[in-house]
């Protein structure tokens, strides 16, 4: 009933780079389903003054080749809902072709009649054709502790022969010290460093645990910010720049 009639989406836009510059930015964001409010949300996309190659959405609404609020950006997609046609997900738009893009639905579901979750691994070649890997996560969310660990232990089977640079990011639904601590436990595993934000409090969080994390290896973390004035979802949007290491 929940299973989607299509898992993978995507749209390239010609326009598109083929390669990745050694220094850009991701923007991270669990937009609520509003991405398609084609008025207030593509203009606020268009207002941001920091520069980003990457977005990162968690429960985006899509469909291949429309919906999305920016020109000059391919997407990838992971659907785990479907309602009257339109899709709901993980959804990676980059200024870059992907090299490859590997979608995939959660073993767990949110309850036991419902939905799965999705999260979408991409690829991306820097001009000396090393690879850059990016997983867009929404992980599970109403399950016990361990349905949660059963997902994480999964993303590291998935990432664990994965070399070089490396960014794992989105809402994580770590409402409890244990499911932190499992989530710190594959970051560490996985060698890679967390972006702190001088406003952590802005953060999406539940009961003092932070939801929302950007992860990285391999690379420099040149900024990173968050905004809290957009009024467009109950997350905030999370910024990171990064280089890459030479």
């Amino acid at each position: 009933m929940f299973v989607p009639s299509k898992l993978y989406h995507s749209s390239c836009n010609l326009k598109c780079n083929s390669t990745l510059a050694n220094t850009f930015g991701i923007l991270c964001w669990n937009v609520h389903k509003n991405n398609t409010k084609q008025g207030s949300f593509k203009s606020y996309l268009k207002d941001i003054k920091l520069p980003f190659d990457f977005i990162l959405f968690q429960e985006a609404n899509f469909k291949d080749d429309k919906n999305f609020a920016l020109e000059n950006f391919a997407f990838d997609a992971a659907a785990n809902l479907e309602v009257r046609k339109t899709f709901y997900g993980v959804l990676t738009a980059s200024k870059v072709e992907s090299k490859t893009a590997k979608a995939y639905l959660s073993e767990e579901k949110e309850t036991i009649i419902g939905p799965h979750k999705s999260l979408l691994i991409t690829s991306y070649n820097f001009e000396d054709e090393e690879t850059l890997v990016i997983l867009n996560v929404h992980a599970i969310n109403f399950r016990e502790n361990k349905g949660f660990n059963k997902e994480l232990e999964r993303f590291s089977t998935l990432l664990e022969t994965k070399k070089g640079p490396m960014i794992v990011a989105g809402d994580f639904n770590t409402w409890n010290k244990k499911r932190l601590q499992k989530l710190h436990e594959l970051r560490e595993k996985l060698g890679l460093k967390m972006v702190s934000f001088k406003r952590n409090e802005d953060v999406k969080s539940f009961m003092g645990n932070n939801l929302d994390f950007i992860f990285y290896r391999d690379l420099e973390l040149i900024e990173a910010s968050i905004d809290k004035d957009h009024g467009l979802s109950d997350h905030n949007p999370l910024f990171a720049q990064f280089r890459r290491k030479s």
